[in-house]
């Protein structure tokens, strides 16, 4: 099974890129990887590690889509940047399971649109970030942004996408929750009220509706929400651990008491830290398209895409865009699927 790789995608691309498939082809035996990107660049980075393994394939791609450009227009034009030749080779090779990239976030959801597609039946693919909780079970966030606006059909595909997802890592019967502005059935907007309905006439383990506030606390394990109120919930959740762990860092540094204590709580803040950081994770899935996707953190390093590739090699190498596809056979009725 090959795995696809960006190596020029991100804040600290290609060395870090690099290193990280490195790591991830010594810590499995089994695996393969394509590294993707400027090819005299990479090799002399594993020149200087003297890493040689023919478990490691390299195809050229010199040019690089960067943030600032119009992802459809970019991934059209730009033929040869890393990220369109990556997408292309995963397209054609049968062997190739998988992508990660912690490039462009708009070039590496248009590009698995444009290139790879829809699975059959799945009305919009959705970005699936995977938030940490309070029990280490960990939440499943989508549409965390993909799809700004959508409709109640769209929410349920993104709830049995999310279901097949968490059963392939190991949860027998996920719980399902329903972002709304509080639990009660009657609440929410139009779409929220229409996706309730059809997700409590599933076969899904929906529990019902869930509040921002109790996405982290590990009741559920997939919580939908459309694209727009997805990501406000999860840059919310970022951006309160970031001041919650600078508050922290300045109150244990302000006296010679503060310094004291935090010396004493130093590994156990350390830990907290951890755990809540997203830069720690590995990447979220995009799912609803024909071949896994990973999508890294922008200023991911060489740990953060071990993880992403051991993501995406489990999530291969247990079916799960077959799973996903005939868990959503016969569950479609919008006629954009078929656009």
């Amino acid at each position: 099974m090959k795995i696809v790789v960006d190596a020029f995608g991100g804040d600290f691309a290609p060395l870090e890129i690099v290193a990280g498939v490195i790591k991830a082809l010594e810590s499995n035996p089994k695996l393969q990887v394509v590294l993707v990107g400027d090819k005299d660049k990479i090799t002399e980075i594993l020149q200087k590690r003297v890493f040689v393994s023919d478990r490691l394939e390299i195809v050229h791609a010199p040019d690089v889509i960067t943030m600032d450009e119009s992802p459809t227009v970019a991934i059209r034009t730009k033929k040869t940047s890393s990220i369109v030749v990556a997408y292309d080779y995963l397209r054609v090779n049968d062997d190739a399971a998988a992508i990660v990239s912690a490039g462009s976030t708009g070039a590496t959801l248009t590009g698995a649109v444009l290139k790879l597609g829809r699975i059959k039946n799945v009305t919009r693919p959705a970005l699936a970030p995977i938030l940490p909780t309070i029990n280490d079970r960990g939440v499943m966030l989508l549409d965390a942004g993909a799809n700004a606006e959508c409709k109640a059909e769209n929410l349920l595909h993104f709830a049995i996408m999310g279901n097949e997802y968490m059963k392939a890592v190991g949860i027998k019967k996920p719980k399902i929750g329903l972002l709304n502005i509080g639990t009660e059935e009657e609440k929410g907007s139009e779409l929220i009220k229409e996706a309730h309905a059809l997700l409590k006439n599933s076969n899904l383990n929906f529990i019902g509706n869930i509040e921002a506030r109790d996405v982290m606390r590990g009741n559920v394990d997939v919580v939908v929400a459309d694209g727009f109120s997805g990501n406000v919930c999860l840059k919310t959740v970022e951006g309160t651990a970031e001041i919650l762990f600078t508050e922290l860092k300045t109150a244990s540094t302000s006296s010679f008491k503060a310094k004291l204590g935090g010396l004493l709580l130093k590994k156990n803040l350390k830990g907290i830290k951890n755990k809540y950081d997203h830069k720690k994770i590995g990447g979220a899935p995009l799912l609803g398209v024909s071949k896994i996707v990973i999508k890294c953190h922008g200023n991911s390093k060489a740990e953060n895409i071990v993880s992403a590739i051991n993501q995406a090699y489990t999530l291969a190498s247990n079916k799960l865009i077959e799973k996903v596809s005939k868990a959503v056979e016969g569950k479609s009725t919008d006629k954009e699927n078929n656009d």
